[in-house]
Formats: C-alpha cells, sequence, structure tokens
C-alpha cells in the first residue's frame, strides 16, 4: 500500500477550496453555499481513498524510522565488536 502525505494543514485546504471558489463565474455565486458543501464532500472523499496520512502522521513515521535505524547502527556496532572478539579468542585459542 502506497502512502501519500496530505497537505500540511488543515488551513492549506482551506486557502484550496476558498481559491477555487473564487474561479467560478458570478452567476454560480447564488448557490455558493451547496457548491461548497459538494467540493469539500467530493475532496474529503477523494483523499479518503488515496490512503493519505496527515504531517503528524508522517512526521511521527520519519522519527520512528530515525530512531529505528540509530538502534539498528548499534546492534551493527556491538555485532562487530563481538565477531571481533571472537575472532581474536579464537585466534589466540
Amino acid at each position: 500500500m502506497r502512502i501519500l502525505l496530505i497537505m500540511t494543514r488543515a488551513r492549506e485546504f482551506e486557502d484550496f477550496i476558498q481559491q477555487f471558489l473564487r474561479l467560478l463565474p458570478r452567476d454560480l455565486s447564488r448557490s455558493r453555499e451547496d457548491l461548497e458543501k459538494v467540493v469539500r464532500a467530493s475532496m474529503n472523499a477523494a483523499f479518503s481513498r488515496m490512503n493519505l496520512v496527515t504531517r503528524e502522521e508522517f512526521d511521527v513515521q520519519l522519527q520512528l524510522l530515525a530512531n529505528t535505524r540509530a538502534a539498528l547502527d548499534d546492534l551493527q556496532k556491538q555485532i562487530t565488536e563481538m565477531e571481533k572478539k571472537l575472532s581474536e579468542k579464537q585466534d589466540t585459542g
């Protein structure tokens, strides 16, 4: 499953909708509220089908990955040291 990053902030989403609504012809302004509801619902439905995550969720996973990578590096160093000690012990024994 591919995870995509959603717009970083709810305000950016709101700005996008407002820009979209400003591009509409003036004669549609009477039904602006209805159209705004439809646009919001459509975009929310599209985003939910896209397997999107919030910026906060992405940042948490990024930090978790960094922590896991650091732990893996530490374990690799420990293994290297153990292998070195074992090799030295076998050479002297």
